[in-house]
């Protein structure tokens, strides 16, 4: 089984559920407010994967800085 089968098994979801969810979600909010709640919805999105890779950088510079001090001892010993 590939990753792509797991993903698609995990919603177990068909065209015809997510027209279903479509329109319930339409029905429930408006044609007029979809589009307000669809550029949330991205920018939330985009601001979650600017964190991440925030969090990611600075975990990186934290392991650098730290290794950085161990390659120096080294140097210095050999």
């Amino acid at each position: 089984m590939t990753n792509v089968d797991v993903n698609y098994a995990m919603f177990n979801l068909g065209t015809g559920e997510l027209v279903l969810i479509f329109l319930v979600i339409l029905l429930l909010f408006g044609a007029k407010r979809l589009p307000e709640l669809a550029r949330g919805l991205g920018k939330g999105i985009n601001e979650f994967k600017d964190a991440v890779e925030s969090s990611k950088k600075e975990i990186m510079d934290a392991k650098e800085s730290a290794e950085a001090p161990l390659e120096k001892k080294e140097e210095d010993e050999g």
